[in-house]
């Protein structure tokens, strides 16, 4: 086997063959395939992509590039619940803590920051001492103690992904749907969580801009679990717009806090109690309640704990941003839409996501919501606020925002859309 034989196969649209797929995830794995030839490959899987065997074999071989876990010895069921990226999503943040106030348990792998969409663990180091690596020993200390982790992948823990994941990300390789799947369902399954539920974002801020590529990546999925005993069952929801008020680190924790107290934007509240009904019914507990364990404080209470578990400091004041810019409305109307992808960038572009993997972010920066599609506006009243510790990165954020990003009607009203739009199990 060699690297150019099996680019050069993908480049002409062909099928990879088991072998083919089995031998260059070890190698790529054990570093005697290099990222150049990759690189490549995934760009070829991205322009003609894999058929159902050969995902299935992609993600198959990604698992048993590494350890999986096991979570068999805990008292509770245990449930996961995967986002395919998307503009002001923090669902985690809340979502975690509110199941295992339920009764589940939810061992909870995520990542950073993806191109334009926020990444978990870059949002929960904005608390204090918070600590994204553990142990696979802390990993269940911290679930048999308070029911909930999140948490960075081991190195053990398909290691093949962990290399893919962070080459996707700088070489515009992101929105393959093959690549999106297999890395996805590998480190579930590896996981070894018993029900999965999966958050398939569409539109502009989503890496699936349409319905119908939507459903293919979450039927796709849904299949992979499937193949692999993991109970998975996928919701379809809108990323046209951010979802909540915020778009950052620092900004979406604090967001999150809010809808744990009881309060919150209503989209984030709606989404998070989808999920956690849809989880729940997934791990074998349907008859519990996910909005009271809002309202009781019940889930702040698994959130300190959670958090405090970790090396974190529930209290501790978040990071704020050196500097700030307003946005203000261009005219007075109906806010008709206000795109979630300009959003996205903006907030990369300020700070808040990186350009190479290698690349710090910082806590504070993003971009602050003061209206969303439907609401009324006036010229020259706050739309945006731009946060960032360095303003010379304003300008390119400011240039994202422009156009069409923000559309504003004398007379207009936004197109009513659901958050949740289709289950897909």
């Amino acid at each position: 086997m060699d690297a150019i034989t099996i680019i050069r196969a993908k480049r002409d649209g062909h099928a990879l063959t088991p072998e083919q797929i089995d031998w260059v995830i070890d190698a790529y794995t054990r570093g005697a395939v290099a990222d150049e030839q990759m690189a490549a490959l995934a760009m070829a899987i991205l322009l003609n992509g894999m058929d159902r065997a050969e995902i299935a074999r992609w993600t198959a071989a990604m698992i048993a590039s590494g350890e999986r876990m096991d979570f068999s010895s805990l008292p509770l069921p245990t449930v996961d619940k995967h986002s395919t990226g998307g503009v002001g999503d923090k669902i985690t943040l809340p979502l975690a803590p509110l199941v295992a106030a339920c009764g589940a348990a939810v061992p909870q792998l995520s990542g950073r920051g993806l191109g334009h969409t926020g990444g978990t663990l870059d949002k929960l180091e904005s608390i204090a001492g918070w600590r994204a690596r553990l142990a696979g020993d802390e990993v269940t200390r911290v679930l048999r103690e308070t029911g909930a982790v999140v948490c960075a992948a081991g190195e053990g823990l398909a290691p093949a992904d962990r290399k893919l994941y962070a080459l996707r990300d700088v070489t515009g390789t992101v929105e393959s749907i093959p690549l999106i799947a297999s890395s996805i369902m590998s480190k579930k399954i590896a996981e070894g969580t018993g029900a999965l539920v999966l958050d398939v974002k569409v539109g502009s801020g989503a890496f699936m801009k349409t319905e119908a590529d939507a459903r293919e990546l979450a039927a796709t999925m849904v299949e992979l679990g499937r193949d692999h005993g993991v109970r998975t069952v996928a919701l379809l929801t809108d990323m046209s717009t951010p979802l909540g008020l915020t778009a950052g680190n620092a900004l979406e924790v604090r967001e999150s806090v809010e809808v744990l107290a009881g309060g919150g934007p209503a989209d984030v509240v709606e989404l998070t109690l989808a999920l956690a009904r849809e989880m729940l019914d997934a791990a074998g507990l349907p008859d519990a309640d996910p909005a009271r364990a809002l309202a009781d404080g019940s889930a702040m209470d698994r959130w300190r704990r959670m958090i405090a578990a970790q090396g974190g400091d529930p209290d501790a004041p978040l990071p704020e941003a050196k500097e700030r810019h307003t946005v203000d409305a261009p005219a007075s109307g109906t806010l008709t839409g206000l795109d979630a992808y300009a959003v996205g960038v903006a907030a990369w572009r300020l700070g808040a996501g990186r350009a190479r993997k290698e690349d710090p972010v910082q806590a504070g920066a993003g971009v602050e919501l003061h209206a969303k599609p439907g609401d009324r506006v006036r010229a020259g009243e706050p739309l945006l606020t731009l946060h960032t510790d360095t303003p010379e990165r304003f300008e390119a954020a400011l240039a994202e925002l422009g156009g069409d990003a923000i559309r504003v009607a004398p007379e207009g009203e936004a197109p009513a859309r659901s958050t949740v739009l289709d289950r897909i199990a």
